[in-house]
């Protein structure tokens, strides 16, 4: 266990409180999308809303966290780093709240020959997302269990880009009957789901260098 952690256990329930809200907002996101795509329009607006609270929560916690983290001198030598896995691991939430808020906004359309294979590249930037939290959230008790959990993000963060290749090259030339405006908007939306699986390798890297530090 970090050492802080051992007496400011306020900042820890903190940092699960917040890990919480963010794999909650990651569920619904994926469940939201799956609902738009099979028409369940209602139960998407409802994974919105989830979404939206999860983040709006966990950014009300990160501000405790930092404040904890000034206020108390909370490893001084860490913490710009630590702060800086938080606010990476917030972008994650982010890119998830606003990519489903385009869903309801631009109500993109899902030729039936394309959702089975966009349906599996939200669950592998999903799993990228949802594999990354579980390394985050040990780093602050066993950075020693880091290691091993990381090798899943990666994994999902490389099968989520050849997919989204697959998708746009489907798009572009097996699809003659969609307008080239219809392929340019799937391709946008392929293009932002593919950034959550992004943000969780950019929070992977961070972890990998945060282990290495303390260790020093």
């Amino acid at each position: 266990m970090i050492e802080i952690f051992k007496t400011s256990k306020n900042v820890i329930l903190n940092i699960d409180e917040y890990f919480d809200n963010i794999e909650l907002g990651i569920l619904n996101f994926k469940e939201g999308v799956n609902n738009y795509l099979e028409g369940n329009i209602s139960e998407f607006e409802n994974n919105l809303n989830k979404v939206k609270k999860h983040e709006e929560v966990a950014d009300a916690i990160i501000r405790k966290i930092e404040n904890d983290f000034y206020v108390h001198s909370l490893m001084p030598n860490s913490s710009s780093d630590i702060l800086s896995l938080l606010e990476k691991t917030d972008d994650i939430i982010d890119k998830v709240k606003d990519n489903l808020s385009q869903f309801d906004v631009e109500d993109p359309y899902f030729p039936e020959d394309i959702k089975n294979d966009f349906s599996r590249l939200i669950s592998l930037s999903v799993k990228s997302a949802e594999n990354v939290i579980p390394a985050a959230r040990v780093f602050f008790t066993a950075p020693n269990l880091v290691k091993d959990k990381l090798q899943k993000v990666i994994f999902y963060e490389r099968e989520t880009e050849k997919l989204a290749i697959k998708i746009k090259r489907t798009l572009f030339k097996e699809m003659p009957f969609l307008k080239l405006s219809e392929k340019i908007h799937l391709r946008y939306f392929t293009l932002h789901v593919e950034q959550v699986a992004e943000a969780s390798k950019v929070v992977a890297k961070m972890l990998s260098s945060l282990v290495i530090k303390i260790k020093m």
